[in-house]
């Protein structure tokens, strides 16, 4: 049975690309590979109970449950200014915090795509899911959040499936050719996407964003795709899944050559550092103009490279120009799902609530057990040996489906109080009329 203490308390602290830009977030971006440490130092903390961990490349955000509200934000923030590297003056102004109630809300927004740069993107359901995984395989969540995020993702799958939030909905990668198209017109004078059939394009990288570039090339009509990976394996298998799209599968070392010859570059690794920056740019030979669209956070392309002569350079939030002109049919369908929202976060916030009835429930069983044990041992007794073994057993199983059945009413109506005032009234009465002792060690 899960138990809560009353101070116990949910709280998320993070940036997103709402409140931070791409410089800020990708000193805060934290990859899968140090995910377990960054976990266990938060879980370190006197103050966190619970810890999970969101990553992704519009927003980092940690939600915990706490013994202290302000206390357990304080925690947090102090972990995120020393992962960072940031000054607590240069970070805080980024940084958003909210408590409880308005906590559960905005990760039930975020699950259903409605805090999402492009609205309705569903890679960020992937996302949740991936961050519920790690809390339970690091062992850093416990019933509260795990219950949470898993309510989280199934309200998440539920906008999806009862409104049309994620027809037609863009996501980053998407966004990111569309991008590139309308740059391309806007360089020809034209105000509209133009086809990119003789750009000579390649992709760096090839993890899910890559696949996702490689869909949108393919449908925008690239008639040719230079795909560049670390391992040309990977790069390989990726290309298999799109038997219709030439694709020429290259190691990195091929990078210098690609600059040099593409005019279109797409950038989504999880290399740390960029990889590409002025100098590099400086040094090539160019046959034509190059344009660079990073898609990856911490980014991949170095901010000096816009200085470079004949080079047009963009990140994840010059997206917004292309999200923009796809938002605004979107927005009476996020209103649709807003209601599904507050009813799913109200149906947590009960389950909560009735936590606090726990410890008296089980010290109200203990007590009846304790008199059940007792009476039936006197009993027992006074049967003598001619009482078989199967005889006690029915006996036992009688007097425990008694209890059960006594209990089930009074226990159902105390969690099941929509008032807490209500709740707590009833909860001293039962502590009254049973003599409950309320320090008295609580039992499953």
């Amino acid at each position: 049975t899960v138990e809560r203490n009353i101070s116990m308390h949910i709280a998320v602290v993070g940036l997103s690309h709402r409140t931070a830009p791409v410089e800020v977030r990708e000193k805060l971006s934290i990859p899968e590979q140090t995910m377990e440490e960054s976990l266990q130092n938060l879980r370190n903390h006197e103050q966190v109970l619970e810890a999970s961990i969101l990553s992704t490349c519009n927003r980092l955000e940690i939600y915990t449950l706490g013994r202290n509200p302000d206390l357990g934000i304080a925690a947090v923030r102090d972990f995120l200014s020393g992962h960072s590297g940031l000054e607590s003056r240069d970070l805080s102004p980024h940084l958003f915090s909210y408590h409880h109630d308005e906590a559960i809300a905005h990760l039930m927004r975020v699950t259903a795509g409605l805090d999402s740069l492009v609205l309705g993107e569903g890679q960020i359901l992937s996302q949740v899911k991936k961050m519920m995984r790690l809390g339970q395989e690091h062992k850093s969540i416990g019933p509260i959040l795990n219950r949470l995020l898993t309510q989280a993702v199934s309200t998440g799958k539920r906008v999806r499936s009862e409104t049309n939030l994620s027809t037609g909905a863009v996501s980053v990668s998407s966004a990111a050719v569309e991008l590139a198209q309308l740059k391309l017109g806007q360089s020809r004078g034209q105000d509209a996407l133009v086809t990119l059939e003789t750009e000579q394009i390649a992709v760096v990288g090839a993890g899910r964003m890559s696949r996702l570039l490689l869909q949108h090339l393919q449908a925008k009509g690239a008639s040719g795709v230079v795909l560049l990976n670390r391992t040309i394996e990977r790069a390989s298998a990726l290309a298999t899944d799109f038997p219709n799209l030439p694709i020429q599968c290259r190691g990195l070392d091929d990078l210098d050559q690609c600059l040099s010859t593409c005019s279109l570059v797409f950038t989504s690794t999880a290399a740390d550092d960029p990889i590409i920056d002025a100098n590099r740019l400086n040094a090539l030979n160019r046959r034509s103009s190059l344009r660079l669209v990073d898609i990856g956070v911490p980014r991949n392309i170095a901010s000096d490279v816009h200085a470079v002569s004949g080079v047009e350079s963009h990140d994840v939030d010059d997206l917004q120009e292309v999200v923009e002109r796809n938002q605004e049919a979107r927005q009476q369908v996020a209103r649709e799902a807003e209601g599904l929202l507050l009813e799913e976060s109200r149906l947590f916030l009960e389950w909560w609530d009735s936590l606090e009835a726990v410890p008296t429930i089980n010290r109200l069983r203990a007590s009846l057990e304790e008199i059940r044990v007792e009476e039936l041992t006197k009993a027992l007794s006074r049967m003598g040996p001619d009482f078989s073994a199967r005889e006690r057993k029915v006996v036992e199983a009688l007097t425990k489906g008694m209890i059960n059945k006594i209990l089930h009413t009074p226990v159902t109506q105390l969690r099941s109080a929509q008032q807490r005032s209500e709740r707590q009234q009833a909860l001293q009465v039962v502590e009254r009329i049973f003599d409950l002792e309320s320090g008295a060690p609580s039992q499953d």
